[in-house]
């Protein structure tokens, strides 16, 4: 029996699908993706966000994500 994926699953993976290209052109710009569609690129996570509310709605998913080619390792004492 096949899963259904949720929003953010789907809006995972077309930044997983597009991450190459995204770094040459948005590197450290963070993608707002909703529904697997691309909302826009932003130069931080404040106006993402922002954008995000504004135009779906505070109880709506959309995924904020920073295109980097690695994800970073935070380590906190």
């Amino acid at each position: 029996m096949a899963t259904r994926k949720t929003g953010l699953e789907a809006d995972f993976q077309v930044f997983e699908r597009h991450r190459k290209d995204w770094v040459r052109q948005h590197e450290g710009e963070f993608v707002l993706i909703r529904t697997a569609t691309v909302a826009g690129f932003y130069p931080d996570y404040e106006s993402a966000l922002r954008a995000g509310v504004q135009t779906f709605g505070v109880t709506s998913e959309f995924l904020v994500k920073q295109v980097c080619l690695e994800e970073p390792v935070f380590v906190i004492y």
